[in-house]
């Protein structure tokens, strides 16, 4: 074990965050932290670290074990050196090595001396042990791979904005190589080439890692078991996100069917009693049913809490079939080009998400097409088009004084105070919460007045930038339904690539200073990207499937049969037809585990019960096995053909 909790209580004032929660990190562990906003994951990593003391309990850490803790608080750090400089900072004892030569050479140079010379040789070998000769090299491979130019290495820390110095931090922290990385919301700080070159280092991370964020994407590729903090108990989950979502919906099944059966058993126990106390020759049985029921471990009700904002985005008139044209668009910063005599035009209905890396200029372009940045050429807004601009700056240009009530009244809404009240108790304001000033608010709530102010404007076309930021995975969820179900147009900004996969219908991408369309979804825009990247790089444009036939239909006609190739596709055929015939199989005995599950009876008998729940669990994870391995088969077969 690297480090855990052990019976441990933790409170802030009244208010319990966890009570008698134990949970062990073992070494190489993949963890994702979930629960709800407000429930108490970053004061989980906080106990962890050592930031906060339990209430009772106790924090367990092996001996010797180096934890990394990246958080918010950390943007406090501030100097004038370079961020090559601050990411070396992980190097502490090499640096220090460093200077300890470089003074012997010094000293050397003025007086040659044996016993100086082999304590300067032997200085040289520990450097070289230490990977002292390469710590350069490596700094600056891991901060280009969070998005830093070459040309940045040497500016200033300072000279940066908050994200940004964050990555810095990470890139030391993960410099620094700890037993236990502890992240909270690291994909906040980072843009979609970013989050893919973390994954793929996290992936052979050496040490344990923890990771609280609401990127299913990300958690998906990134863990191998979650944690939810959840009724003030941490419940553990062996598999990734999709995994927790399928286990979670049979674990509340279970236990609902198991506490329902219970209920009907002690009524009829009831009932007994009722019926038959007050009868001599049945009097002793009663009692003694009084008995068991007294003793009977009673089962709780499975009531989920689930903080549920309600969004319902109206739409107040239908605008016309253009909603937005740009024409032959320049905005240049100095010398930095963003865009150059591009154009664009967004359709009554479109749902666009703008992607690329950080520094491309996703939000300026959102800026121009709401009207708040100036630049060279035309942007022509269509008929009757009522819009609505998000942004993660609205949150500082909310009014630090202002109740949020206040806030939402400045809208121009021509709401009243009681429709207010009702929109906030929707985004979890209720009560007394409408009267609180935005100074006190989280990040998370403060995201939540900017999108309730988004929303009461009854706009039928919304500009969204990075929207999922502050918000819990539920939350997430409940946006992307209402943007759904949403009847006006849209376009975002976000690096939420699940987010972006369930809401945009064309993707917008800057290349080159042009804003380049795909007409399509997330999911088929990185297949046809993964395409396009391994033909010729001036390929630019996505082939009719009709070409693409005629291509491999031309290639098979033109090439001489390959028995070895033929006989290799057969054992595939033959192998993709056992795994089809084993899920078949398997769907069958999962189906019969279930009949036995619904039958209240079972959950008379503990025992069988037990062995029923446990044959469910075996099938279950042989089927999610075999299923794997049946689409890597079914691939297989279709890059084959």
């Amino acid at each position: 074990m690297l480090a855990g909790l052990q019976d441990v209580t933790f409170e802030f004032g009244a208010r319990v965050i966890i009570e008698d929660t134990t949970w062990h990190i073992q070494p190489n562990e993949r963890i994702g932290l979930i629960g709800y906003n407000g429930t108490g994951k970053s004061t989980i990593l906080k106990l962890l670290s050592g930031g906060y003391s339990p209430s009772s309990g106790t924090v367990e850490k092996s001996r010797g074990i180096r934890i990394g803790y990246l958080h918010q608080d950390l943007l406090s750090f501030d100097t004038n050196e370079s961020i090559l400089q601050v990411a070396l900072g992980a190097f502490e004892e090499i640096l220090k090595l460093e200077l300890e030569i470089e003074k012997l050479g010094k000293e050397l140079e003025a007086n040659h001396d044996d016993d100086r010379l082999i304590v300067y040789t032997d200085k040289l070998h520990e450097l070289e042990l230490l990977g002292g000769y390469t710590i350069h090299h490596r700094t600056e491979e891991v901060l280009q791979g969070l998005g830093f130019a070459n040309a940045d290495l040497q500016r200033p820390y300072r000279e940066f904005s908050g994200g940004w110095r964050m990555r810095v931090l990470l890139a030391k922290m993960i410099l620094q190589a700890p037993d236990l990385l502890l992240l909270d919301e690291p994909t906040n700080h980072l843009d979609l080439p970013s989050i893919e070159w973390l994954e793929k280092y996290l992936q052979h991370y050496q040490g344990s890692v923890v990771i609280v964020s609401h990127d299913k994407y990300f958690l998906n590729r990134m863990v191998t078991k979650i944690v939810e903090l959840y009724q003030k108990e941490l419940h553990i989950y062996a598999g990734n996100y999709d995994y927790y979502e399928k286990e979670k919906a049979i674990r509340i099944d279970l236990a609902q069917k198991a506490y329902d059966n219970q209920q009907d058993y002690i009524r009829q126990q009831e009932r007994f009693i009722e019926r038959f106390k007050a009868k001599a020759s049945k009097a002793a049985q009663a009692q003694s049913i009084v008995k068991r029921l007294e003793k009977l471990d009673k089962l709780e009700d499975v009531n989920i809490e689930r903080p549920s904002i309600r969004i319902n985005f109206q739409v107040d008139k239908i605008p016309g079939r253009v909603i937005c044209t740009l024409k032959d668009v320049t905005k240049l910063y100095g010398n930095l080009r963003i865009v150059e005599e591009t154009g664009a035009e967004i359709d009554r209905g479109d749902k666009i998400a703008l992607i690329g890396a950080n520094g491309k200029g996703k939000s300026t372009l959102l800026r121009i097409i709401a009207g708040t940045e100036t630049c060279d050429g035309e942007r022509i807004w269509g008929h009757n088009v009522d819009e609505s601009f998000y942004a993660q700056h609205q949150l500082e240009a909310l009014n630090v004084n202002n109740t949020i009530l206040d806030e939402m009244k400045e809208c121009g809404s021509k709401k009243t105070e009681l429709e207010l009240r009702t929109l906030l108790g929707c985004f979890l304001f209720s009560g007394d919460d409408a009267d609180k000033k935005i100074r006190v608010l989280s990040g998370g709530e403060k995201a939540r007045v900017a999108l309730a102010k988004t929303i009461v404007s009854k706009a039928n076309f919304l500009m969204l930038d990075e929207p999922t930021n502050h918000l819990d995975l539920h939350s997430v969820e409940l946006l992307i339904e209402a943007l759904n179900k949403y009847e006006g147009s849209i376009i975002l900004v976000s690096h939420d690539r699940y987010f972006i996969s369930k809401t945009a219908n064309k993707i917008w991408e800057i290349e080159d200073g042009k804003i380049k369309e795909f007409k399509g979804g997330y999911d088929e825009y990185v297949e046809w990207k993964a395409r396009m990247s391994t033909k010729q790089p001036s390929a630019t444009a996505v082939p009719a499937k009709k070409e693409v036939k005629e291509v491999k239909d031309e290639k098979k006609k033109n090439e001489p049969i390959d028995k070895t190739k033929q006989a290799e596709e057969k054992k595939l055929q033959k192998r993709f037809a056992d795994a089809e015939g084993l899920v078949a199989k398997l769907q069958e005995e999962l189906k019969k585990a279930e009949a036995l599950l619904a039958d209240p009876g079972i959950y008379l008998d503990k025992v069988k019960f037990q062995e029923t729940e446990k044959k469910y669990q075996s099938v279950s994870q042989q089927l999610q096995l075999a299923e794997k391995d049946y689409e890597q088969l079914f691939d297989l077969i279709m890059k084959s053909s």
